[in-house]
């Protein structure tokens, strides 16, 4: 556990991999989210003050928020809704390659300016969009370092204002509860091996901070979580 174990392979990752079990997988992450990845602090701490500060300059123009790796999209219409809530005017797209996820998302009844798209970062580059924010959910342990620096470069290239990359951070009591805390949604799901490699697979907020470029900050906003910022002048200190 001191060491990142970039190596160990994610059962959900392998193209094969039993699709039955992956789509139940992706379906639970929902409840798995809610309890550990530390959205409600990152919304209230984050992405609300950029929200209301945009709102104040800009009220009529809906920001443009880009959810990457969405999976299931539960993190994404997560956002969506709050952003609603708060009388925000937000248009929220999650993108995943991976068509068994995303078709989870897909299937979700359609929400105002929620959309969903197959697709790397790099396409939305190369295709010249712009986003005001980009946000990810437990994408960064899956990358090797370069797959790291390339997507923080994309991020940059996409002109985002504010950019919150949130993961897992590895330590002992991470791995230890969470072991004991998923086994009663884990059956039949890749759920409980997958979540300890990930776990074994994350950063410490230290080890992240280092592979990080210049302009970036890496912070624990709630416990065993890693978050990755970065925001621009403009919008600093809302």
């Amino acid at each position: 556990m001191r060491v990142r174990d970039e190596a160990l392979r994610e059962l959900m990752d392998d193209p094969h991999c039993d699709e039955r079990m992956l789509l139940r997988t992706v379906r639970r992450f929902g409840l798995v989210n809610r309890a550990v990845s530390g959205w409600d602090a990152i919304y209230r701490s984050r992405l609300h003050p950029y929200l209301r500060a945009r709102a104040k300059e800009q009220p009529e123009a809906p920001v443009r928020i880009l959810d990457v790796g969405c999976g299931g999209g539960d993190v994404t219409l997560s956002l969506a809704r709050r952003a609603r809530a708060d009388s925000f005017a937000v248009e929220i797209c999650g993108i995943d390659p991976d068509p068994r996820c995303l078709s989870i998302a897909t299937s979700r009844p359609p929400e105002p300016g929620v959309s969903f798209r197959g697709a790397y970062v790099a396409d939305l580059v190369d295709a010249g969009e712009q986003f005001d924010v980009v946000v990810s959910n437990h994408v960064l342990h899956h990358l090797s370092r370069d797959q790291l620096r390339e997507l923080l470069a994309h991020t940059d290239a996409l002109g985002a204002e504010l950019v919150l990359h949130n993961d897992i951070a590895r330590s002992s009591a991470a791995w230890g509860l969470y072991a004991v805390g998923i086994l009663p949604v884990a059956p039949g799901t890749f759920l409980l091996t997958d979540g300890l490699r990930s776990i074994r697979r994350s950063y410490t907020v230290a080890e992240l901070q280092r592979e990080v470029p210049r302009g970036w900050t890496v912070t624990s906003p709630a416990p065993f979580r890693v978050l990755a910022t970065r925001q621009s002048r403009s919008t600093a200190g809302v």
